[in-house]
């Protein structure tokens, strides 16, 4: 078994899906703030890439639908903080 450029960015994406779990048990990351989901987003799309040059479908899915949950978490958050802003001006 040879170790390839993509093998790495794969495994950093582990450690980042694994670190960012982490950080959440520790209390050192809150799940309702943007680096939880951009992490998770981060760590995935790694992931992602490996798998696109060794490719399992099982894990490509969870991934896929990783990233994307991750995404609406971004997006969800970033609207909530608009709306919070044009509410504060309205006041």
């Amino acid at each position: 078994m040879s170790y390839e450029w993509h093998d790495l960015v794969g495994n950093l994406g582990v450690i980042g899906v694994l670190g960012t779990y982490l950080l959440v048990q520790m209390g050192r990351l809150d799940m309702r703030r943007p680096a939880y989901s951009g992490c998770n987003a981060l760590a995935a799309l790694l992931i992602i890439v490996s798998l696109l040059y060794d490719f399992n479908l099982s894990s490509f899915m969870i991934e896929i639908a990783w990233f994307l949950i991750s995404l609406y978490g971004l997006v969800r958050w970033r609207l909530e903080r608009r709306r919070g802003a044009h509410e504060g001006r309205a006041a």
